[in-house]
């Protein structure tokens, strides 16, 4: 910047700005602007990322006693300021049941809440299994907060808890049973568990978190720097130490010669495993409950179960 001022006669000549500080000053400013700008877009990747996986509903519309089951209402991982953080129903099998000595936790998928997994827990109930049923927080009446991979796992590791500390549920006698991301959930709390029963994956999702990472948006930002969830199915399967079931929806093929390849991570899993291709059904599946018997008269008997 130069400035002058020199006086001639009456005239004044006034400071005046260089052409290239003016562009320098300019060119500094659109910088700003286009960095501050990417930030801004960061940020709100990083915030609304999540709602590309997880779909969550507020209202419980349904419960188990819309398809005639008993229940209980629970509420556990409470906070310091006595708030139950999680809630959900306790369904206890019938006293006469086949399999009574056995608890599932069942973990619902991404979308809706626990309300939208009536029938599927019915179907489990059908099977004479014990069932403890919740919505995750950020679904259904659970504690509102955004829902990811981290707080699924602590959420799941809270329901294990209430079964054995509040419900005295031996951990041998629990089997993890999760649907569509709820199986890739379960896939990994089991491979954390090798004291459970066994574990259940019903439709896991291959790569979840893609639904971010291919995103049009996502190319614009540092996507794998901004989002955390991974749900490494490969990882979990490999580290599998129990018991596993796998039910898969049986695809339309158009020929019976066409290959129906086993779902993502089971060829990873070295324990004993059973993968099982269910039938489309519109009513009571007699097929999903013979296989889930039979699998389960299959489990061996883990210390301090009755």
């Amino acid at each position: 910047m130069q400035h002058r001022k020199v006086q001639h006669g009456s005239a004044v000549l006034h400071p005046t700005v260089s052409a290239r500080w003016l562009l320098m000053a300019a060119s500094a400013a659109i910088v700003a602007a286009a960095a501050f700008a990417w930030l801004t877009l960061c940020l709100l990747f990083w915030q609304g990322s999540w709602q590309l996986v997880y779909h969550p509903t507020p209202a419980v519309t349904r419960t188990p006693a819309s398809v005639g089951l008993g229940f209980d209402p629970v509420a556990f991982a409470t906070t310091g300021s006595g708030e139950s953080q999680l809630k959900g129903w306790w369904i206890p099998a019938a006293p006469d049941a086949r399999y009574r000595r056995f608890t599932v936790l069942y973990l619902h998928g991404q979308t809706g809440n626990v309300g939208d997994a009536v029938d599927d827990v019915a179907a489990l109930h059908g099977v004479g299994v014990n069932i403890l049923a919740f919505d995750y927080r950020g679904y259904g009446q659970s504690q509102f907060v955004r829902p990811s991979e981290s707080r699924w796992r602590d959420d799941a590791e809270s329901a294990l808890q209430y079964l054995t500390a509040t419900r005295h549920a031996a951990a041998g006698s629990i089997i993890l049973d999760g649907h569509d991301l709820g199986a890739n959930l379960a896939l990994e709390v089991a491979s954390a568990h090798p004291e459970l029963a066994g574990a259940v994956m019903e439709s896991p999702m291959n790569s979840p978190v893609d639904l971010i990472f291919n995103d049009p948006r996502a190319r614009l930002v540092p996507a794998h720097l901004l989002v955390r969830d991974r749900f490494n199915v490969d990882e979990a399967a490999a580290a599998l130490q129990l018991h596993s079931l796998w039910l898969m929806p049986e695809p339309v093929r158009a020929s019976k010669a066409e290959k129906t390849n086993p779902p993502a991570g089971y060829e990873r899993v070295a324990a004993a495993k059973t993968l099982v291709w269910l039938k489309p059904s519109h009513g009571p599946d007699q097929h999903f409950a013979d296989e889930y018997s039979r699998w389960l008269d299959d489990l061996p008997n883990k210390p301090g179960t009755p």
